[in-house]
């Protein structure tokens, strides 16, 4: 795996934990009973982005190492995971 390839990955796997950590322990404006003019009452109270960015790196950090180890120790490639035989068999070099 590349440089460039493991932050993609690092990248993608942060972006969808971040999308599960960023409604847990959500306080809306209507529960807080202090709606904002011009804003829905389900709007977020206090958002607290950095502190949920912060617990998303804390998750992310140790998912992107799983995964990229399985990546480049070879436990897994990509045609283990090619059910319709469409890669062909593998080339075996005769060298």
């Amino acid at each position: 795996m590349a440089v460039t390839s493991g932050i993609v990955l690092f990248m993608v796997i942060w972006s969808m934990v971040f999308f599960i950590v960023l409604p847990l322990r959500m306080v809306s404006q209507g529960d807080a009973g202090e709606v904002v003019p011009g804003t829905h009452s389900s709007a977020p109270a206090d958002a607290q982005v950095g502190r949920k960015a912060k617990i998303t790196t804390m998750w992310a950090v140790p998912i992107w190492c799983i995964i990229a180890g399985v990546i480049l120790s070879g436990a897994i490639s990509v045609r283990d995971i090619d059910m319709f035989n469409r890669m062909g068999p593998a080339e075996v070099s005769g060298d």
